[in-house]
C-alpha cells in the first residue's frame, strides 16, 4: 500500500483492496457531504462501513481540479489530529 502523510498521520492512503479507487481520510465531520459526492461510496473492505473514510472512483479524481479537492480535504482533516509522539 502506499500512503501519503501529514503531519505524520496518515492523510490519503492508496490502497490496493481499493483497485482504482482513491481511499480517502475526510473524518466524520465531511463525511455525509463526501458520500453525496459523485463517484464516491463508503469504505468498506472489512464489511463494515468506517466513519471518516470514503472511496472515491477513478472518474472523481480523473481531473487534476477532483483530485486537488480530495488531497487538500484529506489533508486539512489531517491537520486537525494531534501530531503522533515520537519514537
Amino acid at each position: 500500500m502506499r500512503t501519503f502523510l501529514s503531519s505524520d498521520i496518515l492523510s490519503w492512503p492508496l490502497s490496493p483492496d481499493a483497485g482504482d479507487e482513491l481511499m480517502a481520510r475526510v473524518g466524520k465531520e465531511n463525511y455525509a457531504d463526501s458520500l453525496a459526492r459523485k463517484h464516491v461510496r463508503e469504505m468498506d473492505f472489512t464489511g463494515k462501513p468506517l466513519a471518516g473514510y470514503v472511496f472515491v472512483g477513478a472518474q472523481g479524481v480523473a481531473k487534476d481540479t477532483d483530485l486537488g479537492f480530495w488531497v487538500e480535504r484529506c489533508h486539512a482533516f489531517a491537520e486537525t489530529l494531534p501530531a503522533k509522539a515520537k519514537k
